[in-house]
């Protein structure tokens, strides 16, 4: 998805929609590994979390392969191709942030024993 917002930055539109493209099947399985997790061990809120994030960054990489899809022969990019993609790299920043919830309280609690 990364690669995708700076083929957009580019020009390159055509490639960007590959890039989403292929990041589809991985974000679907993804999705399932998470929601997998997630009923094996229910107490854990960020694991549901995680998961339902990944549904929704799923969703948006759809979207916004869907609102690319006519203009790839047009080389341009539409509005809602664009917010897509940067909401999902923002789904996936607030992912990034939740993964490491767990290290910090490890470390806080590491530094709070004397």
């Amino acid at each position: 998805m990364v690669a995708a917002a700076l083929a957009d930055a580019r020009g390159a539109h055509g490639l960007a929609f590959d890039a989403l493209l292929a990041a589809i099947p991985f974000a679907a399985v993804s999705a399932l590994a998470g929601f997998g997790d997630y009923l094996e061990q229910r107490d854990d809120a960020i694991g549901g979390l995680q998961a339902l994030l990944w549904t929704l960054a799923l969703a948006l990489l759809v979207i916004s392969c869907a609102a690319r899809s006519p203009e790839t022969q047009t080389h341009a990019l539409p509005p809602l191709g664009a917010s897509a993609l940067v909401g999902c790299l923002a789904v996936l920043a607030l992912k990034l942030c939740l993964a490491a919830v767990p290290y910090l309280r490890r470390a806080a609690i590491a530094t709070a024993k004397p």
